[in-house]
């Protein structure tokens, strides 16, 4: 039958939301089911994680900007970086950026409707000064913009170190675990997979909110997906942010480009069904691999970050405010409507093709 869904999909999805809508984890069966689907039944599987999304979050989106406060450099060899040792990918390279400067930033970032910003950088973990940086940082940013969440990533983490970016006005840590603990020595050798389910912990039991997510699109099976999706949800994480590799040329797994739209939004899916009420983003690597269909995206996660990424643009901040309305949604903690305002620029009069000289724009 023209259309018809793959045996035993509908059903699977069917108790999916309604698992979900009880919190209740997936099975491996029904994960694998889910990534192993095919492109055909896509809409399908969008359509159950939306379900999902829309119980718990509605149709609201929140913003999140990365300020990277210190860039390159970093004695770490993870694969995937582009600021790792011996990374030969053209990124920039600087020390840390001056505290009102990154508050410029996060002024531009809240007129915006940004909720979050994540100060992020570089190195295996910060050292006491590295603290102390970051604290007069988030003063800076908390003296103009005191309801702005503020979220960071500095690497491995001791417990004192946590509690004292708690007491400095920090209300979150992000530490990505990024792959399953099977694969992650193909990805690195100079830290372990403990190493970042240990520093998840410290920043948990500090009373830090713990983010932690993956990237996909190095090699990894669907089981390793799943596999992943488990040590995450075991975790406790509040803010899982998925990742979509971004291949920096001069970095070992510049070369690798695995993804496609629909395999993204399986992944998304997924992770959805695993984390129901808990925020999922789409982070980096979107507008790469999810193209065209990033707004389909919105279905199913209800955060992500707007504008550049650490070592990366993204495409501009204007245009995701604009994906995001058009889409039906709304920023969240803004009010904004979803109808877009009228837009004459947008309608261009075609001077090509049929009727002219000029070749077709096809």
């Amino acid at each position: 039958m023209i259309g018809a869904m793959e045996p035993n999909l509908g059903a699977t999805l069917d108790d999916l939301v309604q698992q979900a809508l009880r919190c209740q984890v997936p099975t491996r069966e029904q994960a694998l089911t889910v990534l192993g689907s095919s492109d055909d039944d896509l809409l399908d599987v969008v359509a159950a994680g939306g379900r999902v999304r829309r119980h718990f979050f509605g149709n609201r989106v929140k913003l999140n900007l990365i300020i990277n406060l210190k860039s390159g450099l970093c004695p770490e060899n993870c694969s995937y970086c582009s600021q790792r040792s011996g990374s030969q990918a053209d990124v920039l390279k600087y020390n840390w950026i001056d505290p009102v400067a990154a508050a410029e930033t996060a002024d531009r970032a809240a007129a915006s409707g940004v909720k979050r910003i994540c100060l992020v950088a570089s190195g295996r973990g910060p050292s006491d000064r590295d603290i102390s940086r970051v604290a007069e940082t988030v003063l800076a940013v908390k003296e103009h913009h005191p309801d702005l969440e503020v979220c960071t990533s500095l690497g491995l983490l001791t417990a004192e170190r946590a509690e004292r970016l708690l007491a400095a006005g920090v209300s979150a840590y992000n530490h990505n675990l990024n792959t399953n603990e099977a694969n992650y020595p193909r990805i690195c050798s100079t830290h372990t997979f403990a190493d970042r389910v240990d520093t998840v912990g410290v920043a948990h039991a500090a009373g830090l909110s713990p983010c932690s997510g993956a990237i996909f699109g190095m090699g990894e099976t669907d089981d390793e997906v799943v596999d992943l999706a488990v040590d995450l949800r075991r975790l406790g994480v509040d803010s899982v942010p998925i990742n979509f590799l971004i291949p920096f040329e001069g970095t070992p797994l510049g070369e690798e480009w695995q993804l496609t739209p629909q395999r993204c939004l399986r992944i998304l899916a997924l992770f959805r069904f695993f984390f129901p009420d808990t925020e999922v983003r789409i982070a980096g690597g979107r507008e790469l691999h999810l193209r065209t269909l990033q707004a389909l995206g919105l279905h199913l996660a209800n955060y992500i970050f707007l504008g550049d990424y650490l070592t990366s643009e993204g495409q501009a901040g204007s245009d995701d405010l604009q994906m995001i309305s058009d889409a039906g949604f709304v920023v969240e903690g803004r009010d904004q409507e979803t109808l877009p305002k009228s837009r004459p620029d947008l309608v261009a009069l075609r001077r090509r093709g049929p009727g002219t000289e000029v070749a077709a724009n096809a």
